[in-house]
């Protein structure tokens, strides 16, 4: 009797790594984003991580399949590296978005906007992850200056710590005449 083997991407993926050293299978692969300060490769990436670009068709098929592997072990083991949303693209830099989970994102951009709508030097809004343990953040209004035409801008610094890492960001945020919010300056 003859038996037939089903190759299923996650054999695929074992196989191919079980041939790698143990340093490229899982030294670039599973590693969360821990650098504050964007690195020169990642400039307007605003500290995300950047993927490797190429062109092969093998090497995207490959990529896809070892992605969704890695992906499915990554997430069990709670190790991410996550990509901004849209809700908050106006309210938080993307260096902080990248280090929080969805649901973060939008405690973080909660408490910016807090503290905005008082128009407070020194107000804080503090912020605990409800999806992840170890995590919480904060935004404090370091300053408020009127600039021309009537726009009123401030500083706010957001800070962010996952698993005791400190991100710590600072960021203009402005708000024209008529406009109901804040939203971050270019």
């Amino acid at each position: 009797m003859m038996r037939r083997i089903l190759a299923t991407p996650a054999v695929l993926a074992a196989c191919l790594l079980a041939v790698a050293p143990a340093q490229a299978q899982f030294g670039g692969l599973l590693r969360k984003v821990t650098t504050p300060a964007p690195k020169p490769s990642e400039e307007g990436n605003g500290g995300c991580p950047k993927g490797k670009k190429g062109s092969s068709i093998g090497r995207n098929i490959l990529g896809n399949v070892l992605n969704d592997a890695v992906g499915d072990a990554a997430s069990k083991a709670g190790v991410y590296s996550y990509v901004p949303i849209s809700e908050v693209s106006g309210t938080l830099t993307d260096a902080i978005a990248c280090r929080l989970d969805p649901g973060e994102q939008v405690q973080a951009a909660a408490a910016t906007e807090e503290v905005t709508r008082g128009e407070e030097v020194g107000a804080t809004s503090n912020w605990t992850s409800a999806t992840r343990e170890n995590v919480s953040g904060s935004s404090t209004v370091a300053s408020i200056n009127n600039e021309g035409g009537g726009t009123r801008c401030m500083t706010v610094t957001d800070v962010v710590i996952v698993e005791g890492e400190e991100t710590r960001v600072t960021k203009k945020m402005c708000k024209k005449p008529g406009e109901a919010r804040y939203a971050l300056a270019a």
